[in-house]
């Protein structure tokens, strides 16, 4: 199993829950250490047979990584039989006065870098009749003012998945996209709101229980797994709310964001 951005939050709950179920597993991240930390931590679940997690240290926001990865596996020996796209990062502001090069960068890493791996390890998933994991976010279903390329880049991670899970089926390869709402996670300080999500906290789910759904309905096969009810309710609400509203409230609650942020 292929796990990106496995270094924390939940792409890490992903791998630790893989490996206790015993899977073979090679991890992604650009933090060296921390994916050796948490390799050593699988490699020494008591009754675990299969060898210490392959840890590769890449920034997948480089168009050459995805490539780079590929090459190693290969040399490895390895088959993908199970894909996780995980890695992905947000920021907050308006588009037009965020960084322009982090703005861009977010797209090849939530969409470039996750698509060409989809389609690199596609003719092992087929081979294999193997599992793709896509982690989008309750994001998907709305467009986002505050945070617009991040909520557009997951939007394509749903439609990409919904797609592909279609296209493959008849291969015998199953694909799943994950929506979280928020989860306590690294993302909230890169993307510049570390100490901003308390008044959402009682909504909140762990990354271990984010991962551990995200991990039974790839294995089960679910095209979309949406966790916890709180987050099925707002994309329930969304799906009938006027499009004029939902912008004024997702604005509303990006700029009280940015305002805090700035308060910090």
């Amino acid at each position: 199993m292929l796990i990106t951005g496995a270094s924390g939050g939940i792409g890490a709950d992903l791998a630790r829950h893989a490996g206790l179920k015993g899977h073979d597993l090679a991890l992604v991240a650009r933090n060296r250490e921390a994916l050796d930390a948490l390799a050593d931590e699988i490699a020494r679940y008591p009754g675990r047979t299969a060898p210490r997690p392959l840890v590769l240290d890449y920034d997948l926001a480089a168009p050459e990584a995805p490539a780079a990865v590929e090459d190693l596996l290969a040399l490895a020996g390895a088959s993908v039989e199970i894909l996780v796209n995980n890695a992905g990062y947000g920021l907050i502001g308006s588009a037009a006065e965020s960084d322009r090069a982090a703005q861009l960068g977010m797209i090849d890493l939530n969409i470039r870098a996750l698509t060409e791996l989809s389609l690199r390890f596609s003719a092992d998933l087929i081979a294999n009749k193997g599992r793709l994991l896509n982690v989008a976010s309750v994001a998907a279903y709305m467009p986002g003012p505050g945070m617009a390329v991040y909520y557009a880049s997951k939007a394509y991670v749903l439609s990409f998945t919904e797609a592909l899970s279609k296209e493959l089926e008849p291969h015998g390869v199953t694909v799943t996209a994950l929506c979280p709402g928020p989860v306590p996670t690294g993302f909230g300080a890169r993307a510049g709101f570390g100490g901003m999500m308390d008044w959402i906290k009682f909504f909140q789910l762990s990354p271990e229980a984010v991962a551990e759904a995200g991990y039974n309905a790839m294995m089960a096969g679910k095209r979309v797994e949406i966790p916890g009810l709180f987050t099925k309710l707002t994309i329930g609400a969304i799906a009938v709310m006027p499009k004029s509203l939902l912008l004024d409230n997702v604005a509303a609650v990006q700029l009280r964001r940015k305002r805090e942020v700035g308060k910090e």
